[in-house]
């Protein structure tokens, strides 16, 4: 009893003080370093999506659905962002890196449910260029207007209903241990390395919920390349299967980026966890991959290039009138 009541005790002393993040303190030299770093990044990555926003929404060419696919990804992925790295940056400039209990618990369910959003939209656009390749007689017919708003709608809602429970299980579980939490945002495993007493359940439904978002997404979006592929591979022209190998290839670079750093930073046993993995993969998955994707989308697509230089000529043409 007097066990149960030290642990009781314990948990709510850091329900109520919340926990420490101790991010990159275990290197304060480079401090600075770090800030000017991940707020270069951070610039780039609001900049680079918010470009493709813009263009993708004022060019006439870009209005098909595959850009309006891309153009919901790039607003996931600014919210995705702007979830974990402004908090950093400020952690960084402070000694008082505290964060309340239920900011925690609200930083750790949008995390997840953006990530979760970003899994889905990212499968929707394989699907689309699956239709588009395989099927291109039917796919103004399949993919009309309608369908593409239910498939956003459906990636966002979806995502926000998945993680609810999910995030209620963990910050509903005793955490007796300590109440500094050693990364640099309120992900699930260091959230859970705190909880005192069996966790074996939740790490059961982290695993569950991993592969049915993460796996069986991923698996279908390989399904659909391999499909895309063997189609590419038949066409006659050598110019078409040039244009279709590029634009897929954009695709499944930013696929391949995304899903395989969530896939091993959720999916490793628990033994073989380390501190300075577990900060890498998730530096890899919060800020990698959003910079590399208006890059990949813009530098090497030439219709989006087309777009801009469209725009750009404009612009000098309404600067020379004035």
């Amino acid at each position: 009893m007097e066990c149960t009541g030290q642990k009781a005790h314990q948990g709510n002393y850091t329900a109520s003080i919340g926990f420490i993040l101790l991010g990159f303190s275990d290197v304060p030299d480079l401090q600075g370093f770090l800030f000017g770093m991940f707020l270069i990044v951070y610039v780039i990555i609001l900049m680079g999506n918010s470009f493709i926003i813009i263009i993708t929404k004022v060019d006439l060419s870009l209005q098909t659905p595959m850009y309006f696919f891309l153009r919901n990804f790039s607003s996931s992925e600014i919210c995705y962002v702007s979830v974990t790295v402004p908090r950093l940056l400020i952690d960084l400039c402070r000694q008082n890196r505290k964060i309340s209990f239920l900011a925690c618990a609200t930083q750790m369910y949008f995390f997840l449910v953006l990530g979760a959003t970003d899994c889905f939209i990212l499968t929707v656009m394989a699907y689309d260029r699956y239709v588009a390749i395989c099927n291109p007689l039917l796919y103004p017919l399949i993919m009309n207007n309608r369908l593409c708003v239910q498939l956003v709608a459906g990636c966002w809602m979806t995502g926000i209903s998945v993680h609810v429970g999910f995030t209620y299980q963990i910050f509903s579980l005793p955490f007796c241990r300590s109440h500094q939490l050693n990364h640099f945002f309120c992900d699930v495993p260091p959230v859970l390395e705190l909880v005192c007493g069996d966790t074996f359940m939740t790490e059961m439904l982290i695993d569950v919920v991993t592969v049915v978002v993460v796996a069986i997404l991923f698996m279908l979006i390989l399904g659909s390349y391999v499909k895309i592929i063997l189609t590419i591979l038949k066409l006659p022209s050598a110019i078409g299967r040039a244009k279709a190998f590029s634009t897929c290839s954009s695709h499944l670079m930013v696929v391949a980026l995304f899903f395989v750093s969530g896939v091993i930073a959720y999916l490793r046993p628990k033994s073989g966890h380390s501190t300075v993995m577990d900060k890498f993969l998730s530096l890899f998955y919060t800020t990698v991959t959003p910079v590399f994707n208006p890059i990949i989308y813009c530098l090497r697509n030439k219709e989006v290039m087309a777009a801009l230089r469209k725009i750009l000529l404009k612009w000098i043409v309404w600067d020379s009138k004035i």
